[in-house]
């Protein structure tokens, strides 16, 4: 069992940046690469970035990569999603994400999800 929460969202203009924060907890959370994936009304489900807590391997989506950062803190069982130079097509509701390994394809354990704004 794994619980996320994520934290962090808000309103901001384009060109703008964010920091997203999810802190992670559970008796299997060893067993599991944390990501971000992000959802719009009206649009697929969209993965944007992974980190492997094992190796700290880090994948992102084409949409999101050289403008958003995935770290984590194992630690303090945090993961960051810094996002910079923000575009109106980023507005979406993101979600912090449980997965066996990055890119397995079906995420097991997902929080409420944090909103963000980006206003032209």
């Amino acid at each position: 069992e794994v619980q996320l929460v994520e934290s962090g969202g808000g309103l901001v203009q384009a060109g703008g940046s964010l920091r997203l924060s999810c802190e992670a907890s559970g008796s299997t959370l060893d067993d599991y690469a944390i990501g971000w994936f992000r959802q719009a009304p009206g649009k697929e489900r969209e993965a944007v970035a992974c980190i492997s807590r094992i190796d700290g391997n880090t994948y992102y989506s084409d949409s999101v990569k050289g403008r958003f950062t995935i770290s984590s803190d194992n630690a303090r069982k945090m993961v960051f999603l810094q996002m910079n130079s923000l575009k109106p097509e980023d507005t979406a509701v993101y979600h912090c994400a449980a997965e066996p390994w990055c890119l397995y394809g079906a995420y097991e354990y997902w929080g409420q999800g944090t909103q963000v704004t980006v206003s032209s």
